[in-house]
């Protein structure tokens, strides 16, 4: 399973990074604007720091020719250029241009099994359902992407599937369970994950019974 993160902070990214746990980064417009920085020089940094992995960049065109040209611009920033198209009609003729130019897509705000079907049959790169919106209007989001998942593995479609709008460690354990492609979670998450308080009590048990040896 790969893990993505999901933000525009540098510091995040690098410190993630150095985990060695992180396979690529999605952003948005409202992370990049959290970061009160030009557009060229953030994703400049990002690009620095993840040469090698994927980096989900969104459009902000609502018409196909808008989303087209400015997808082909955000490729140029570097091969590992992924452009998040939104789920409309439009955005699939996007889609549908851009996948044999080259040019990998991410097709979000998928919130339907059906929705995740047309982005793969458009020939999306990933599919990213949002499952945390999902569960704050009382829709058990996870059962959306177990739905997707077994849609994709039905026909073959080489579309990835991307967890999207993690809230809780749950989640993540939840989507490994049920064998989505890849995850995208916060920073905070990832140090969730890290966490277990069994983990701290076993090794402060260990250093104190350290000091306990002798020496000498």
């Amino acid at each position: 399973m790969k893990f993505f993160i999901d933000t525009a902070n540098p510091g995040e990214i690098r410190k993630a990074y150095e985990m060695g746990v992180i396979d690529g980064v999605t952003t948005n417009p409202t992370l990049i604007s959290k970061e009160n920085r030009g557009f060229d020089s953030l994703i400049k940094e990002i690009c620095e720091i993840i040469q090698d992995l994927p980096i989900s960049l969104e459009v902000l065109g609502l018409k196909s020719e808008e989303m087209i040209r400015e997808a082909r611009n955000l490729s140029e920033i570097g091969e590992n250029i992924v452009v998040k198209i939104p789920m409309t009609s439009e955005g699939l003729k996007a889609v549908k241009v851009l996948i044999p130019e080259g040019i990998k897509t991410n097709t979000t705000l998928v919130f339907s099994p059906t929705q995740a079907l047309l982005a793969a049959k458009a020939g999306s790169t990933y599919v990213s359902p949002f499952i945390g919106r999902l569960d704050d209007i009382s829709q058990t989001g996870m059962e959306v992407v177990e739905q997707i998942v077994t849609i994709f593995n039905n026909y073959g479609f080489e579309s990835e599937v991307i967890v999207s709008s993690i809230r809780h460690p749950i989640h993540v354990l939840e989507a490994a369970l049920i064998g989505a492609d890849v995850a995208t979670l916060p920073f905070k998450v990832i140090e969730q994950l890290v966490k277990h308080p069994l983990t701290d009590i076993g090794i402060e048990r260990f250093l104190a019974d350290w000091e306990k040896v002798p020496k000498k």
